[in-house]
């Protein structure tokens, strides 16, 4: 794979295909979150995108959540917010798009990666798709993702995960908890479902599909403002002394 992180889209007989690259198991920095805002928001007014596949490169990691170097550098309070309202945007993009988002979580997510896959319509994993949401373990927590990762599988299931910030939980778990629609033994097999299902959405009533969009969005209209608050909260506290020498044992670790 390339050393340098992409953003881009193919439409073909009405499928709109996302993909998102990151060197470092596809994490993501502004840049690649606000290309990806940008990306899901065009397919969702283009008038040729019937569906919508969210996919990243590679094989191990679907997505490793927010960029590590990106944390460190985090100076302001402004500088916080911004940063963290990129997963706000990316979030609410899917949300307002009013095109079924397919995801293809083909590896490991952790953080930010798992708020994506349960802001997708209809996540298909393999088993190899393990979850984690390691937020608390910096010194922060899950507090931009949490809305759609608690709508996906409940206050219980989403408690758990963001309590118990360093325990890896299978793709089974992530199933039975209702985050993946499917999980296959295989890349191939997973392919093969994204597929058949893409193109049957792809000749699908669009109207219907959009008004089902809604019924399943309900009751989140206030989210653009709840999840700039979020933002603001993780954004103070990574700044503190806590955060700082986590992060930084992380990149060492790493």
């Amino acid at each position: 794979m390339s050393n340098e992180f992409y953003v881009r889209s193919h439409i073909e007989h009405g499928i709109n295909t996302i993909e998102f690259y990151h060197p470092q198991s596809n994490s993501l920095p502004a840049k690649v979150l606000e290309q990806l805002a940008n990306e899901i928001h065009f397919a969702g007014t283009h008038a040729e995108t019937k569906v919508i596949i969210l996919k990243s490169g590679g094989e191990k990691s679907f997505c490793a959540g927010a960029s590590f170097d990106e944390l460190a550098s985090i100076q302001t309070l402004a500088g916080g917010q911004n940063f963290f309202s990129g997963f706000a945007n990316v979030i609410n993009a899917m949300r307002k798009c009013p095109k079924f988002i397919i995801g293809r979580i083909q590896g490991k997510c952790v953080g930010g990666g798992v708020g994506l896959a349960a802001a997708v319509d209809y996540a298909i994993a393999t088993e190899k798709a393990e979850i984690k949401l390691s937020e608390l373990a910096i010194g922060i927590g899950p507090f931009v993702v949490g809305p759609a990762v608690e709508r996906k599988i409940g206050a219980a299931a989403f408690s758990a995960l963001a309590i118990d910030a360093t325990m890896w939980r299978n793709a089974e778990w992530a199933k039975r908890k209702g985050l993946f629609a499917e999980v296959h033994e295989t890349t191939e097999n997973m392919d093969e479902s994204i597929h058949r299902l893409s193109n049957t959405l792809s000749h699908t009533s669009p109207e219907a599909m959009a008004e089902m969009k809604k019924v399943f969005w309900h009751d989140t209209a206030h989210w653009d403002e709840l999840l700039k608050e979020r933002a603001a909260i993780s954004g103070r506290l990574v700044l503190s002394d806590f955060s700082k020498k986590a992060i930084t044992k992380f990149k060492v670790a790493k």
